[in-house]
């Protein structure tokens, strides 16, 4: 990868617009609701305005925030969902979600167990899925997902998409009040836009946690099924088609539509579509799923008895509910929620709400990663309670090997970042407002915050093996053996290989155990077609194999595989490009138009971090 691949960095700025400045050293003021007061009674006027809860008709979700392609076929289905009665969240439906069915359930262990999960907590302001009891036994019910398409860690760390949901229901399923509908100023009607997506990245040492925003509108390939799209109406956008699947099948049989089959089934194809779109646009393979809805953000903070913040200027949006002045400040649930979910009269929309997330999450895990915090029985049973109402995690999670594996973790170790993006008042292709990347540029960040980078770099100081010949890949037969339980792989790739010209051998399963590692086998290892299919295939091992006659070639793909064709909706190619089923071949390309402003705050920034000693001022 060249240098002109890599996204911007320059050096931190003194006097931009929007960045980090220290507080004076001085006692934060605290903000909190009276507890017997409710939003609409605590309305006072200021400056001829009236504060509090403003007298507005909650926005209504409909088909103008899905993707053109996906909304002609929405609209053919719109008859037949009302005429069985069930409309989708995407289309505007007040239906609150019902459960997804009896939860899984898992026990959980040690102190290290509520100290790395209270920051995976943090980091999505959900928590992790500690146990806590006074005595010291540990033990917590977390709701769980069905069986999600994640990867197996096989890079060298751990990749955990933490997404808030914009819902009306807690982990188990179950309505809100309707005193936390009205507290979390979220209107009435449930909606499955995803409005924070961080992927979290922990290296197998569990030495750091880098947490990356994507933004909410970013401007994505959503696939064959959606087209362009922004990305946080990929979730719910999956989730509306396929219960307007299950509706049309119903009507077409006559038969009662099974409610929560249905709800089960569409979240899990929502969460699948989100999935994938994240590992197409960033280059990396998710290995665990969190999942929070909106209680969560004001759950964990009244946890902690509040959290400080720091603005540069005095804030009033009533649509949000944020009112505060500048300065230090300890914000309550409530407020929380409103300091995090603004966006509007703010410089950079999205992005500084974004950077407001960031800053407030380094504070929360500063907090919570305190002594004060981890001695105290009364806020660890708080923040427990916060947790097993919030979250839900996908049913593969092993928290006891996580926990294990940041047992040593600080704050200072944890950081937060956002992906480069191209311009942050693009237009998509019908005429909506939204923020540009490029994809070149967002897997060249993750490439080199993953230190990918530093042995492609290593070309311009003579490290890396010499340029590989030309050669006639027809002239090698090439067999790949399955020695993973991952069904199907060796026929994927065994598909790509013949695509790029090879002629196929065996194809199957390596009958044979104790292979760990992904490798190439050839009679001998300077064979140019071996080095070539190893570097395409992820940069696998090349093996010498006295058995093999020369021009064979035989590829062992192990569990820890993640080259091309290591799922089953794997879109790469061998050449790096991308197949022609509706992503893009070309993974430069910005798609949408472009606006004039760019981000250079983020660009100008250093990451924050949640090891500082007060929270960092921000717009």
């Amino acid at each position: 990868m060249s240098d002109s691949d890599r996204p911007s960095r320059p050096s931190r700025s003194q006097d931009g617009r929007g960045r980090h400045a220290r507080p004076d050293e001085r006692q934060p003021r605290r903000i909190y609701e009276a507890p017997e007061e409710s939003t609409a009674s605590s309305q006072t006027q200021r400056g001829g305005r009236t504060t509090g809860e403003p007298d507005r008709t909650p926005r209504r979700s409909s088909a103008s925030a899905s993707p053109s392609r996906a909304a002609s076929t929405t609209a053919s289905r719109t008859g037949a969902a009302r005429a069985a009665g069930v409309t989708g969240a995407t289309a505007g439906s007040a239906r609150r979600p019902r459960s997804t069915g009896p939860a899984d359930y898992r026990q959980l262990g040690p102190t290290p167990v509520k100290i790395v999960l209270s920051l995976i907590a943090v980091l999505l302001l959900v928590g992790g899925g500690y146990g806590y009891t006074t005595i010291g036994r540990l033990s917590e019910d977390l709701t769980q997902t069905g069986s999600l398409n994640l990867g197996e860690q096989a890079d060298g760390a751990t990749d955990i998409l933490l997404v808030g949901l914009d819902s009306r229901t807690d982990a188990q399923g179950n309505p809100l009040s309707q005193e936390e509908i009205d507290m979390l100023r979220a209107g009435e009607e449930a909606t499955s836009s995803t409005d924070t997506m961080i992927l979290i990245r922990i290296p197998n040492d569990g030495s750091s946690a880098t947490a990356v925003s994507l933004p909410r509108d970013t401007y994505v390939d959503g696939g064959p099924e959606l087209g362009n799209t922004k990305l946080n109406a990929v979730y719910g956008t999956t989730k509306f088609l396929r219960q307007q699947e299950f509706e049309e099948e119903a009507l077409a049989n006559g038969v009662e539509i099974d409610q929560a089959r249905m709800e089960e089934e569409s979240t899990q194809a929502g969460r699948e579509a989100l999935i994938s779109t994240i590992a197409d646009l960033t280059g990396i393979s998710v290995d665990h799923y969190a999942e929070v809805g909106l209680l969560g953000f004001v759950l964990l903070t009244d946890a902690v008895g509040g959290v400080d913040v720091c603005l540069n200027n005095a804030v009033y949006e009533p649509l949000s509910g944020a009112d505060f002045p500048a300065g230090l400040q300890t914000l309550d649930g409530q407020n929380a929620l409103s300091f995090v979910r603004q966006r509007h009269d703010l410089p950079r929309g999205d992005l500084d709400r974004i950077t407001r997330q960031q800053a407030y999450l380094a504070s929360l895990a500063n907090k919570i990663l305190s002594a004060k915090t981890l001695s105290s029985p009364s806020q660890l049973s708080k923040l427990n309670e916060a947790v097993a109402r919030s979250l839900t995690i996908d049913s593969g999670w092993d928290i006891m090997g996580l926990a294990t594996q940041m047992q040593n973790l600080t704050g200072g170790n944890v950081t937060f970042q956002t992906i480069p993006v191209t311009s942050i008042d693009g237009t998509s292709e019908d005429g909506q407002s939204v923020v540009t990347v490029d994809k070149k540029q967002v897997r060249a960040f993750f490439e080199e915050l993953s230190g990918e980078s530093e042995s492609e770099d290593s070309s311009d100081t003579g490290t890396t093996a010499e340029e590989i010949p030309d050669y006639d890949p027809a002239a090698s037969t090439v067999s790949v053996l399955n020695a993973s339980s991952v069904d199907g792989l060796a026929s994927r790739v065994g598909d790509l290989v013949a695509g790029a010209g090879f002629a196929i051998g065996e194809v199957g399963n390596l009958e044979e155990s104790g292979v760990s590692e992904s490798q190439v086998n050839v009679a001998d290892t300077s064979d140019p077609a071996a080095r070539d299919l190893a570097e395409k295939l992820g940069g696998l091992a090349v093996v010498e194999d006295p058995s093999l006659e020369p021009g064979q070639i035989s590829i062992t793909l192990s569990g820890t595989y993640t080259g091309p064709g290591a799922t089953e909706d794997d879109t790469r190619t061998l050449d790096g490009d991308y197949s022609d089923d509706g992503y893009s071949d070309d993974s430069s390309d910005v798609l949408g138009t472009p606006g004039t402003m760019e981000d250079t705050t983020s660009e100008q920034q250093e990451p924050i971090s949640a090891g500082t000693d007060g929270p960092m001022c921000v717009n």
